[in-house]
């Protein structure tokens, strides 16, 4: 764990000492880096047997809590819009 605090650290103190600079190739390094973490977790993940056979049950709790989430946050959407609307009265 220090050496991921460390890590962070580093990279905290190393944006300070680039601020004003143009940082567009460092943006495009990290967007590709997070597509290899993507990959590779992915083959990590189809790798894995417990987790390909469990994948069914994951799948639709996920989107349980997809749907759930997503209505619940246009209901309250609506609902806060509507309030607002007629004077701020919330």
């Amino acid at each position: 764990m220090l050496i991921i605090v460390s890590i962070m650290l580093c990279g905290i103190g190393l944006g300070y000492l680039l601020r004003g600079r143009s940082t567009a190739a460092i943006s495009k390094l990290v967007t590709v880096l997070i597509w290899a973490l993507l990959f590779l977790l992915g083959i990590e993940v189809g790798s894995n047997p417990n987790i390909v056979r469990g994948l069914q049950t994951l799948g639709a709790e996920a989107l349980v809590l997809t749907l759930g989430g997503s209505i619940g946050s246009v209901l309250a959407a609506w609902w806060l819009w509507h309030r607002v609307a007629k004077g701020g009265k919330a």
